[in-house]
């Protein structure tokens, strides 16, 4: 009989408990969990700071009882593990509550310590009304302070996931809500124009942004948490919610032997085993090759905690025979009334990892215009310039964000081009989608790319061309340009007289052609094309990307 010891509960240790016993009923099975409670919907957390989930008890996933007598798994909360020997095959835990320790041996070890968050060393950091969220301790300091009545104002430091998601929250409860950012933009996942979009929604639904704007430090006045940013600005406060970031919780592990990168995180192979063979890791502490760029990556997402358990538990049982494939970071949040989501690489990641690539930006609808209901949405894909293999997607709307994400995260997981994209068979009917969906639509701009019948660019490439001497036409109706704005020292024709006016535009200089969203401004470009005009670009997702990324970019240099 084989024993298995499980460092971490939550989705990747207690994921690989269940999946061990459901293939080995005679095995002994331990969970140790530094925590009270060993299997909880991290993931809702700030939805219960918010009181949009009521009930706290809906939280909790599994019990230590309930693990027992469903699945005979012993989950010891309460109980932290201090150090691994690595000869002997035990490891030394500690008993949180008396301070005593044992020593518990081993056939087979799994590591899922998770992560723990940033606190970096500001002055007055550790002053109790700044909190961080990571359990069901931290959320139940947090709900108590937004409870009391004294509680009117509150700050969450860093604008990711979590940090979002606890903004919506907090005002949610009607609480005064400002965020500050160190970054330039929220959501560092996501290219600046994308983030651009989710920034002024946050800022109409009342959130203050200082971004660019780093913490310098903080103090207390009064009651209040005095937040002095490195602009100088200083900013007053009931309660602060750290949210900079996670490290992998491996500190444990330091003196084990056992290999770790320089993030701290575990180093495992396909099959999740570290450098000793009786050892495997998953989760949130572990690092491991991103499949598109072969770089060593840390992806604390539950979704691949979960699939990982299943593998790891099965390669324990069966051998070493399916590989993990790795993450490509698929993730989606609920910001206010907007969805945001992203998968792959972005523009970033790409430029570091020097990738070539292309942009295809849409501003379209959630399904058929003509049907009621449809709702905005903005879709953009990033892929390779002459393979078209597709690198990565990001969406931002109200519907239907999370079906063109999936779908598009499912074809980079197959190797997938633009070509497959353009090809996507959707299910189509008006209420659901248009006959030719998003995801086809920027599919056919990547193909277009491809076989040189346009050559879209996006909204950072268009000030460059123009100091290139490039020139913009607006091919938008006179009357959109009055109310809509324009570029300074664009030419004003539009698409329907461009025909009849093109002896104006200029041969000798390269044409930018722009339209609102940019479907026009490919028409034109074709025209143009089709009249011997060689050095034509288009300017993808149109004057809408341009404006709302520089409009978010002049509000940041004030």
């Amino acid at each position: 009989m084989a024993t298995y010891l499980i460092v971490g509960g939550v989705a990747g240790g207690a994921g690989v408990a269940a999946r061990l016993r459901r293939r080995d009923e005679q095995a002994e099975i331990i969970i140790f969990e530094r925590g009270e409670y060993i299997s909880f919907a991290n993931c809702g957390l700030p939805y219960y700071a918010g009181g949009v989930i009521e009930n706290r008890s809906s939280l909790f996933m599994m019990t230590p009882e309930l693990f027992k007598r469903v699945l005979n798994v012993e989950a010891r909360v309460n109980s932290e593990v201090v150090s691994v020997d690595r000869a002997q095959k035990k490891v030394t835990v500690r008993n949180i509550k008396d301070g005593t320790t044992y020593v518990q041996a081993y056939d087979h070890l799994i590591l899922s310590p998770g992560a723990t968050p940033i606190r970096p060393p500001i002055p007055g950091i550790d002053l109790p009304s700044i909190m961080t969220l990571r359990s069901v301790s931290d959320i139940d300091r947090i709900k108590a302070s937004i409870d009391r009545s004294e509680t009117k104002r509150a700050m969450v430091i860093g604008g990711g996931f979590i940090g979002l998601e606890m903004a919506e929250n907090l005002k949610h409860r009607g609480l005064e809500v400002s965020l500050v950012e160190a970054l330039e933009q929220v959501m560092n996942v996501i290219d600046y124009d994308f983030a651009a979009q989710v920034q002024q929604h946050m800022r109409s639904k009342g959130v203050s942004l200082h971004l660019k704007n780093p913490i310098k430090g903080f103090s207390e006045k009064d009651g209040a948490v005095l937040v002095e940013l490195k602009s100088g600005k200083v900013l007053e406060t009931d309660l602060v919610i750290l949210s900079i970031g996670v490290r992998p919780d491996t500190a444990f592990l330091k003196e084990s032997g056992i290999v770790l990168s320089s993030t701290g995180a575990i180093v495992v192979d396909d099959y999740f085993t570290t450098n000793d063979p009786s050892i495997r890791a998953l989760g949130d502490a572990i690092c491991f090759t991103c499949p598109l760029t072969d770089h060593s990556i840390t992806v604390p997402l539950a979704g691949p905690a979960n699939k990982q358990a299943r593998l790891l538990a099965d390669a324990l049982i069966d051998g070493n025979k399916k590989p993990y494939k790795g993450t490509i970071g698929t993730s989606i949040a609920k910001v206010f009334d907007l969805t945001v989501a992203s998968t792959g690489l972005n523009e970033k990641t790409l430029a570091a990892s020097k990738l070539p690539y292309k942009s295809a930006v849409i501003h379209s609808s959630s399904h058929a215009g003509y049907y009621p209901g449809s709702l905005p949405l903005s879709l953009k894909i990033l892929f390779h310039p002459t393979t078209g293999k597709v690198w990565g997607a990001q969406a931002v709307g109200y519907d239907g964000v999370d079906k063109r994400i999936d779908v598009i995260s499912a074809f980079i997981g197959m190797d997938g081009t633009v070509y497959d994209l353009a090809e996507f068979e959707h299910a189509y009917a008006p209420p659901f989608s248009s006959a030719k969906d998003p995801i086809n639509m920027v599919g056919f701009i990547g193909m277009n790319a491809l076989e040189g019948i346009s050559n879209p660019i996006g909204w950072k490439e268009v000030d460059h061309l123009i100091e290139q001497g490039a020139v913009v036409l607006d091919i938008r109706s006179e009357a959109e340009t009055m109310t809509g704005g324009r570029l300074p020292g664009s030419i004003n024709i539009p698409h329907t007289a461009l025909r009849e006016r093109i002896a104006e535009i200029p041969r000798d200089k390269p044409i930018v052609t722009m339209c609102a969203l940019g479907m026009r401004g490919y028409l034109a470009e074709r025209i143009l094309r089709g009249n011997g005009f060689t050095e034509v670009y288009n300017l993808t997702g149109g004057l809408r990307s341009y404006t709302t990324a520089k409009s978010e970019l002049a509000r940041l240099n004030q």
